[in-house]
C-alpha cells in the first residue's frame, strides 16, 4: 500500500503542475485603459489571437453599479495567430486604443461603437493609407 500512496502523491503533483502550466498558458491577456481623461474604460486583448473586448463601470439604480462589457464586433475578433498588444495614445480625448501585431508591426485602431468593440483593418508603414504621401 505504501508504494500506491507514493504513486498517488506523484500523480496528484503532476496533475497540479499541469493545471498551473495550463493556467499560465491560458492567461495570455493584456489590459490597457482608454486614454480619454473622463472615461473609465479598459480594453483587453488576447495576446495570441488579437481578439479585443472592453469593459467600463456603469451606474445602475439602487445598486453600487455594474460592469458593462462590449464584446468583439467587426475587425475585433480573432486575427491570424501572432503576438498582439495594446497601446494607448496620449490624446486625452481619444476613447480607442491601438492593437499592435508585435511580429509584423501592423496596427489597427479599436474603439467601442454602439454595443461592440470594432477595429479598423490592420495597416503598417509598408502599406501606406490611401492618399498618404509616399517617400
Amino acid at each position: 500500500m505504501r508504494g500506491m500512496t507514493g504513486y498517488r502523491v506523484r500523480a496528484a503533483g503532476l496533475a497540479a503542475g499541469l493545471l498551473v502550466a495550463g493556467a499560465a498558458q491560458g492567461a495570455s491577456y493584456e489590459f490597457v485603459p482608454a486614454p480619454q481623461a473622463d472615461l473609465n474604460r479598459v480594453y483587453r486583448v488576447d495576446k495570441a489571437t488579437g481578439e479585443v473586448i472592453s469593459c467600463q463601470y456603469g451606474l445602475q439604480e439602487n445598486t453600487i453599479g455594474t460592469t458593462l462589457c462590449f464584446g468583439p464586433g467587426e475587425g475585433a475578433g480573432p486575427q491570424a495567430p501572432s503576438e498582439y498588444s495594446l497601446v494607448a495614445s496620449r490624446h486625452l480625448r481619444e476613447a480607442g486604443v491601438f492593437r499592435v501585431n508585435q511580429r509584423t508591426g501592423a496596427m489597427s485602431i479599436c474603439y467601442v461603437l454602439d454595443d461592440a468593440v470594432v477595429c479598423t483593418p490592420q495597416g503598417n508603414a509598408g502599406s501606406a493609407a490611401p492618399g498618404a504621401a509616399k517617400p
